[in-house]
């Protein structure tokens, strides 16, 4: 499965915050939207992406004033993207050699979504589901 086709069943819906935006307000979001990253974008550039592994390690670095602290300052700012003519496979490796949970993506240099490992484990599923019950079909009519 392409990445093309993780999207059109999710949806292309992108979050993201500007990078002066204090970090609380990255926490505010992440908790309304209940995701776990926001792409951190100044006007339609993509700079970085907050995560709520970033969030934690702001905290437990910068305690409670961390929060009051600008989203900048604790992002990820090394965006590694993904493209939508990959695959799921593509994807699985990097996440899994770079220790990334989400994968904005881009095409013509425009974002149009994001990638989350749990999307990819949900299409390796969807796959497997699909795989045995084809099989259970073959069995049975012979």
């Amino acid at each position: 499965m392409l990445v093309t086709e993780i999207l059109k069943q999710k949806g292309g819906a992108v979050f993201s915050i500007a990078p002066d935006e204090p970090l609380s307000a990255a926490c505010a979001q992440l908790d309304e939207k209940r995701v776990g990253a926001l792409v951190v974008c100044r006007d339609d550039k993509v700079v970085g992406v907050i995560s709520e592994r970033d969030v934690v390690r702001a905290v437990a670095r910068g305690g409670r004033e961390a929060l009051d602290r600008p989203v900048a300052d604790h992002m990820t700012p090394d965006v590694v993207f993904a493209d939508p003519s990959e695959t799921v496979g593509d994807l699985m490796n990097r996440m899994t050699d770079r220790r990334i949970r989400h994968l904005p993506v881009l095409f013509d240099g425009r974002l149009t979504g994001v990638v989350s490992i749990g999307d990819v484990v949900k299409c390796q599923i969807d796959e497997a589901t699909r795989e045995a019950e084809s099989l259970r079909t073959y069995i049975a009519a012979g």
